[in-house]
């Protein structure tokens, strides 16, 4: 790789390090099921998407989006398009706790891990909405409000619901809490 190409790369996946972790979440249980005895059983499948993506996706990702919301809040509101405001703050700490959640849902029951899917999704569907608005209304175009954050924000939700779905309709052999509510 060429290295006057390294920083800009490096500063693309920092930048949009919500579609980054998303992607490392796929890329962990792809890892995870080569490890699994041959034949692989679609519970399996199902088990390791879900639960690294809550770990990457939903855990890791809102942990680091605190952490830029609330301590480089700045950066974060000009990468939107925004002006810095102390909301910001308040973002980052409800992204602290959806953030723990995450972390803790990689290996939680059904119902835990549905219920942890629930605030990221109506968040980022209300972000998605926010950011349309946002580009009609105010003309904002910014990488942060339309780039790769508006499809990530309406794809997660889905690739989420479709990871809880698989791991609802094949669970795990011996799961003792399989219903959702």
């Amino acid at each position: 790789m060429d290295d006057s190409k390294l920083p800009s790369a490096l500063v693309f996946f920092v930048g949009n390090y919500f579609v980054t972790f998303f992607i490392i979440g796929l890329i962990a249980a792809g890892v995870s099921l080569l490890k699994k005895p041959k034949p692989i059983r679609i519970s399996d499948v199902a088990e390791a998407f879900l639960s690294y993506h809550l770990l990457f996706a939903i855990g890791i990702n809102n942990l680091i989006n605190f952490v830029f919301h609330v301590f480089f809040g700045g950066i974060a509101a000009k990468f939107i398009g925004w002006e810095d405001s102390p909301f910001q703050a308040e973002v980052g700490f409800a992204s602290l706790g959806v953030g723990i959640a995450g972390v803790i849902a990689f290996k939680a029951s059904l119902p835990f891990r549905f219920a942890t899917l629930i605030p990221p999704w109506a968040f980022a569907l209300g972000a998605a909405g926010g950011h349309i608005y946002q580009m009609i209304v105010a003309h904002n175009f910014s990488p942060g409000n339309v780039g790769l954050v508006l499809p990530i924000d309406i794809l997660m939700p889905i690739v989420g619901f479709v990871f809880l779905w698989l791991s609802y309709k094949h669970p795990q052999p011996g799961a003792t809490d399989h219903r959702l509510t």
